[in-house]
C-alpha cells in the first residue's frame, strides 16, 4: 500500500513537472526494489508496508547525517538540497511516538503477554522490538 503510493506520487510528480519529488521518489523506489532484490534473489518478492518503513527511516537517517557533514564542511548549497529530499522522504513517514506513550504501548504489551513475562521477562523485549519497529527508532547510543 505504501509503495503504491509512492508509486503514484511519483506519477503525479512526473505529470505535474515537479522535478525534484521525482527525483526524490524515484530514489526511494529504487532502494526498495533494491531491498526486494536482496531479500529474495531468485525471485524478488515485494515488502510490505513495515519493511517499506525501514527503507524510508534509513533513507531519511542518512539524508540527516549528510546535512550535518554538509554543514560542517561549509556546503549551504548541499544542505538546502539535502533538506529539501528530507522533507519529501518525511511526508511518507509515520510521526514518532514520545517516550510516554512508548511506556504505555509496552506496559500493554506486557499486559497482554503476562504469562511469557512472569516465565521470562527479557522475551517480551523482542515481542516489544517486532511490535514497535515501525513506530519507534532505536536511540543512537
Amino acid at each position: 500500500m505504501l509503495r503504491q503510493k509512492l508509486q503514484d506520487d511519483s506519477l503525479a510528480a512526473l505529470k505535474t513537472g515537479d522535478k525534484e519529488k521525482l527525483s526524490v521518489l524515484r530514489f526511494i523506489i529504487a532502494q526498495i526494489k533494491n531491498k526486494e532484490i536482496d531479500k529474495n534473489p531468485p525471485a524478488g518478492g515485494e515488502l510490505n508496508d513495515e519493511e517499506t518503513l525501514v527503507v524510508l527511516k534509513k533513507i531519511a537517517k542518512e539524508l540527516k547525517e549528510s546535512i550535518e557533514a554538509f554543514e560542517k564542511g561549509n556546503r549551504p548549497d548541499l544542505v538546502k538540497e539535502n533538506k529539501k529530499q528530507l522533507v519529501v522522504v518525511s511526508q511518507y513517514l509515520p510521526a514518532e511516538i514520545t517516550e510516554e506513550e512508548l511506556k504505555k504501548e509496552i506496559e500493554k504489551i506486557i499486559a497482554d503477554n503476562k504469562a511469557i513475562y512472569d516465565q521470562n521477562p527479557k522475551a517480551i523485549i523482542g515481542i516489544c522490538m517486532k511490535q514497535l519497529k515501525a513506530k519507534a527508532d532505536r536511540p543512537e547510543s
